[in-house]
C-alpha cells in the first residue's frame, strides 16, 4: 500500500509537467519508488511491485492516457526501477549509503542502469507513440531517468532514520542564525539567476551550494541540491531555446539536463568528504582525550575538564583518588587480559556511582581520579563509599571465573570559601589514598585542605 500511494502521488505530480503529446520533463515517481524500496526493504516484495504497477497505471488512466500508451510508458518505468534496484542491491554494503565519496560514482552506475533499461522500452515505443526514431527515444528517455534518479536518490539515501530524528531535532534547536547564511546565499544566488537571465545563470548557485556542503551534513546538502535540480530543470523547460514541443530530443536539451545533474553531484560529494573528515577528527580527538582500554578520560583530558569546572564554579568541591588493591596479584592470577577486564568493569562501576557533571579519569595503571563539582564534603564521602562498595561486587570474567577486588579511596574536599588549586586537591587526595593503603586498604580516607 505504501509503495502504491507514493507512486500514485508522485505520478500525478509528474504528469503536471507533461506537455501535450510528449513526456514529462520531470518524473519523480521512479526515483521515489527506488528510494522507498531501498530504505524500506519490505516494500520490495512482490505485492509492493504489484501495488506500484497498479499506481502507475491508475495515474495515467486518471488523465485519460490511452491503454496501449499507458502500458508501454509504465512498462518502461517498472523496467528502469527494477534494473536499478537489482544493481543497487549488488553493490558492496559499504557503498550503498552515502558515507564515502565513491558512493556517488556507484549511484551513477545505478542511475545509468535504470535509465538504460527504461530507454530500451522507450526507444522501441518512440516511433509508435511520438513518431520519432528509436535512437532519439532511447537517448532522451535514458537521460531523463538518469537526471531524475540523481536529483532525488541522494536525499532519500542520506535521510536520517526515524530513530535518529530526536537527535536531529535537538541539533536544530541548537542552531544559530549564522548557520542559515549558506541557505540565504543559495536563495540570493537563485534570485540573481532569475533576475539576470541567460545561459550562465545555471551556474550562479554553485558557489553557494559548495558553501552549504562545507557547512551542513550530507542530508541537508542533498535536499538543497535536489531543490536546485528541480528549479533549474523547470527553468530549462521554460527557456524558448529548449522548447520541448519543438526539440524534445535535441543534444542541447540533453546536455543541459546532464550538466545540471553533474553540477548537483559536486556539493554532495564534498559534503560526504567533509562528513568523513569531521568523523575522523572527532575520533582522533576522542582517542587523544580518552583512555583506550576503559574509555574514561585520560590524565590530560581529566585535568583540563576538572580545572574548567573548578574555575567556573565557586562552591564546594571534592577530589577522589582511587586505586585497586593488590592489582599486581590480580594480573598474576588471571593474566593481563583478565586484569584488563577487571579495569574495564571497575571503571564502569565507578562511572555508575557518579553524577552527570562529575569527571572520571584514569591517571595511572590502576589508579583513577574523580572530580566532584558542587559537592559538599558529606555528599563526597557518600559517593566515595558507594564506589568502594560497588567495586567489591564479584566480577565475572569471560572464562566464567569470578573475582572479587577492593579499592582504596583518598578524598580531598573544599568548601569554596578560599580558592584551592586543582593540583592541591589531587595531591591531598593522593596523600589520603596512601593513608588508606597503610591502614589496611578497602577504605576511604579524607581531609579538607580549604
Amino acid at each position: 500500500m505504501l509503495a502504491g500511494a507514493v507512486v500514485l502521488a508522485a505520478c500525478l505530480a509528474g504528469l503536471l509537467t507533461r506537455p501535450v503529446g510528449f513526456l514529462a520533463f520531470f518524473w519523480p515517481a521512479n526515483a521515489l519508488l527506488l528510494g522507498l524500496m531501498i530504505r524500506v526493504p519490505g516494500t520490495a516484495r512482490p505485492y509492493g511491485w504489484l501495488a506500484a504497477g497498479a499506481a502507475y497505471m491508475a495515474a495515467d488512466l486518471i488523465i485519460g492516457t490511452p491503454l496501449l500508451k499507458n502500458v508501454i510508458l509504465n512498462a518502461a518505468n517498472l523496467a528502469g526501477v527494477g534494473l536499478a534496484y537489482a544493481v543497487y542491491t549488488r553493490l558492496p554494503p559499504g557503498l550503498r549509503r552515502l558515507r564515502h565519496p565513491a558512493s556517488l560514482l556507484h549511484l551513477m552506475l545505478v542511475a545509468v542502469a535504470g535509465g538504460a533499461a527504461a530507454g530500451v522500452i522507450g526507444g522501441l515505443a518512440n516511433p509508435i507513440l511520438f513518431g520519432r526514431s528509436v535512437i532519439s527515444g532511447w537517448v532522451f528517455w535514458c537521460v531523463t531517468e538518469i537526471v531524475n534518479f540523481i536529483a532525488i536518490l541522494p536525499a532519500l539515501l542520506s535521510a536520517p532514520t526515524l530513530a535518529a530524528w530526536p537527535r536531529v531535532r535537538a541539533q536544530l534547536a541548537r542552531t544559530r542564525w549564522t548557520d542559515y547564511l549558506p541557505v540565504l546565499a543559495l536563495a540570493l544566488s537563485c534570485l540573481a539567476a532569475l533576475l539576470i537571465g541567460g545561459p550562465g545563470t545555471l551556474a550562479f548557485p554553485v558557489p553557494a551550494l559548495l558553501w552549504c556542503a562545507l557547512a551542513y551534513p550530507v542530508f541537508p546538502t542533498a535536499v538543497l541540491t535536489s531543490l536546485f535540480g528541480f528549479g533549474t530543470l523547470s527553468l530549462v523547460a521554460a527557456m524558448p531555446v529548449f522548447d520541448v514541443a519543438a526539440s524534445q530530443a535535441t543534444s542541447d536539451l540533453i546536455s543541459a539536463r546532464l550538466g545540471i545533474s553533474l553540477v548537483a553531484l559536486a556539493p554532495i560529494m564534498l559534503a560526504i568528504a567533509m562528513q568523513n573528515r569531521n568523523r575522523l577528527m572527532a575520533r582522533l580527538q576522542h582517542l587523544a582525550a580518552h583512555d583506550t582500554l576503559t574509555g574514561v578520560a585520560n590524565r590530560g583530558a581529566f585535568q583540563a575538564r576538572a580545572q574548567a569546572l573548578l574555575s567556573s564554579r565557586h562552591g564546594p568541591a571534592a577530589a577522589l583518588m582511587i586505586d585497586l588493591d593488590h592489582f599486581k596479584r590480580v594480573n598474576d592470577t588471571v593474566g593481563h587480559a583478565g586484569g584488563d577486564a577487571v579495569l574495564v568493569t571497575f571503571s564502569q562501576r565507578v562511572a555508575q556511582c557518579l553524577r552527570r557533571d562529575d569527571v572520571l579519569g584514569r591517571v595511572g595503571g590502576e589508579e583513577f581520579a574523580v572530580f566532584l563539582p558542587d559537592c559538599p564534603a558529606r555528599d563526597a564521602i557518600g559517593i566515595a563509599e558507594r564506589i568502594r562498595a560497588a567495586v567489591k561486587q564479584p566480577i565475572r570474567l569471560r572464562d566464567g571465573r569470578q573475582l572479587t577486588v577492593t579499592a582504596s579511596v583518598g578524598l580531598s574536599t573544599t568548601d569554596g570559601a578560599v580558592p584551592v588549586a586543582l593540583e592541591t586537591l589531587l595531591a591531598e587526595a593522593d596523600a589520603r589514598l596512601y593513608d588508606a593503603k597503610s591502614r589496611g586498604r578497602d577504605r576511604v580516607e579524607g581531609i579538607s585542605p580549604g
